[in-house]
C-alpha cells in the first residue's frame, strides 16, 4: 500500500537517510526540521502517518505529539517517536503524550517499515469510517480525545494468552489499578474457544504460548469475525524481536518487551483501549445515522444515495491522497427468470444472501451497494486494477461456488454474477463516468457468458471487443 509519511527532525542527515529508506519502499514524503513546521504541515499535507525526533531544539518530539493529539484536525494521525532515548520511562512518557510507538536509533529498517504499515493500514480504515459518518451528514464529529476520561476507558474487558502463572498474576494484577478485568487462558485453543464466546476489549498474546506460536494464534484471531477487528498486543523477549515485523504483517496493533514494565502496560493497554472504543463509537454513531436514510431496507447494505455521496469524495480524495478509486458494478445473471419461476419472495431472499456473501468477500474500507434491482456496486478506496480484478473474482466465487438456499419447496438454486470493474486516478472524473464505464464493462462480461469479470482498463489495453448480447438478455 502507499501512504505520505511526514518525517520531523532537525538534523538534515536523519531527515535525508529516512526519505531514503521510505521513498525506496515507495512512501510518498514530506519533511520538517522543526515542530512548527510539523504542525502546519500536518494541517496541509495530510500525513498517514509522523516520524518524528524527541530531542528538538524548541518543541520538542514530546510537545509536538501533544499539540498534535488535541487537535481535532490531527489527532488520528498515527505519530511514531524515532530517538536514540531507550529508557523505559521516556516511552511512556511518549506513550502517554499520545504517541503510537517508539522506533529506537539506529532505525531497523524491517521493524521500520513494518510499522508503517501497519499504523498506515490502522489509519485507512478509522479514516474510512470518519468519511462515511461524514458523508452521512451527520454533523456530529467525535475524536478519540473526547474518550479520555476513566469512565470511557475503564472497566474493560482483556483475554490474555500466556502459559506462565507468574506472568499473568502480575499482568492482572496491573490492569486491575486502571478497573479492567483480565480472562487467563493457557492455550491457543482456550483462547479462540473464549473469544468466540464473549466479547473483548483487547486480546494480549505472549509470541511463545508453551509449545504453540502465539503469531499463528494472532492470525486465527484475525480470520475470525468476532476477533477480526479486536486490538492485539504482542508480548515478547528481546531476542524475538525479529518476528515482530511478521506480527504486524498478520494483524498485531502493538507490543510489550518482556520483562514487562507495569507502567508501560497500563499506557500501551490504555491506547489500545481508547482506539477500540473509538473505532466502536464512530460505528455506532455511523450506522444510528444511517440506518435509515442510507441503507437499503431488504439487503441491508447501503443504497444507491449514499454509495454516490461516498463516491464523491473518494474520487475528489485522489487530488490530495494521489491513490486510485475502483468502481465493481455486478448484477445476477438471467434474475428475471428466478422471479418467474419461484415467485418474487425466492427473488428477495437471493437478494439478502447475496449480499451477506459479497459483503464478506471485500475488504474492510470497501463499501457495498444496491443500486436498484439486482444490481450492486463497491467502492474500493486506494484499490488499482489487479486489486480491484481480484476482489471481484473473489466475490464472483463467492456466489457461484455454492448454492443459494431458498425457503419453501424451492430448495437451493444456483445464482452467479457478471461483474464490471473500472479504475480512476483522476480526481476531476465524475461519479457517472466511472459508474459509466464500469456497466460498459458488466455489459461485455454478458456477452462473454456471463458468471465472469470484465475490466474497462484491461480491456483497453488489450483492445478487445466483446461482441454484443442478444436482445432481450
Amino acid at each position: 500500500m502507499t501512504a505520505r509519511i511526514l518525517v520531523v527532525d532537525d538534523i538534515p542527515a536523519n531527515v535525508k537517510l529516512l526519505e531514503v529508506k521510505l521513498t525506496a519502499e515507495y512512501f510518498d514524503v514530506v519533511t520538517a526540521s522543526d515542530g512548527p513546521s510539523a504542525i502546519e504541515l500536518a494541517h496541509s499535507q495530510a500525513p498517514d502517518l509522523i516520524l518524528s525526533d524527541v530531542m528538538m531544539p524548541g518543541m520538542d518530539g514530546f510537545e509536538l505529539c501533544q499539540r498534535l493529539k488535541a487537535d481535532p484536525e490531527t489527532s488520528h494521525i498515527p505519530l511514531v517517536m524515532v530517538t536514540a532515548l531507550s529508557d523505559v520511562a521516556d516511552r511512556v512518557r511518549g506513550l502517554e503524550a499520545g504517541a503510537d510507538d517508539f522506533l529506537t536509533k539506529p532505525v531497523n529498517d524491517i521493524a521500520l517499515f513494518a510499522r508503517v504499515r501497519s499504523l498506515a493500514r490502522l489509519k485507512q480504515m478509522m479514516d474510512e469510517l470518519r468519511v462515511r459518518q461524514a458523508a452521512s451528514g451527520n454533523g456530529e464529529m467525535l475524536t478519540e480525545a473526547d474518550l479520555e476520561n476513566d469512565s470511557e476507558l475503564g472497566d474493560a474487558k482483556i483475554l490474555l494468552a500466556d502459559s506462565s502463572e507468574t506472568l499473568a498474576g502480575k499482568v492482572e494484577s496491573y490492569l486491575a489499578e486502571d478497573g479492567h478485568r483480565t480472562h487467563h487462558v493457557k492455550t491457543g485453543q482456550a483462547a479462540l474457544a473464549l473469544a468466540q464466546a464473549e466479547a473483548f476489549d483487547l486480546l494480549i498474546v505472549s509470541l511463545h504460548l508453551g509449545q504453540e506460536d502465539g503469531l499463528r494464534l494472532c492470525s486465527q484471531f484475525r480470520s475470525q469475525d468476532d476477533t477480526r477487528h479486536v486490538p492485539i498486543l504482542l508480548l515478547l523477549d528481546e531476542e524475538d524481536l525479529p518476528r515482530l515485523p511478521k506480527g504486524l504483517e498478520i494483524g498485531v496493533t502493538d507490543y510489550l518487551i518482556k520483562p514487562i514494565d507495569r507502567n508501560e502496560l497500563r499506557a500501551r493497554t490504555r491506547t489500545q483501549i481508547r482506539r477500540r472504543r473509538y473505532h466502536d463509537k464512530l460505528r455506532e454513531m455511523l450506522q444510528r445515522s444511517v440506518a435509515l436514510a442510507y441503507t437499503d431496507t431488504l439487503t441491508g447494505v447501503y443504497n444507491r444515495r449514499y454509495m454516490n455521496a461516498h463516491l464523491d469524495r473518494k474520487i475528489m480524495e485522489i487530488a490530495e491522497t494521489v491513490k486510485p478509486v475502483s468502481l465493481l458494478m455486478f448484477d445476477i445473471d438471467h434474475f428475471k427468470s428466478i422471479n418467474d419461476s419461484h415467485g418474487h419472495n425466492a427473488g428477495d431472499e437471493v437478494l439478502v444472501e447475496l449480499a451477506k456473501r459479497v459483503s464478506r468477500g471485500v475488504r474492510d474500507i470497501d463499501l457495498v451497494s444496491r443500486y436498484g434491482g439486482e444490481e450492486f456496486v463497491i467502492v474500493m478506496p486506494d484499490a488499482d486494477v489487479e486489486v480491484a480484478v481480484n476482489v471481484a473474482e473473489r466475490v464472483r466465487a463467492l456466489v457461484s461456488d455454492q448454492p443459494f438456499t431458498v425457503s419453501g419447496q424451492v430448495g437451493e438454486l444456483d445464482v452467479s454474477i457478471s461483474v464490471g470493474v473500472a479504475t480512476t486516478r483522476d480526481p476531476t472524473e465524475t461519479t457517472e463516468s466511472l459508474i459509466g464505464r464500469a456497466d460498459e464493462a458488466l455489459y461485455r462480461a454478458k456477452g462473454r457468458g456471463r458468471n465472469c469479470v470484465c475490466s474497462a482498463e484491461l480491456d483497453q489495453l488489450a483492445q478487445r471487443h466483446a461482441p454484443l448480447p442478444a436482445a432481450g438478455e
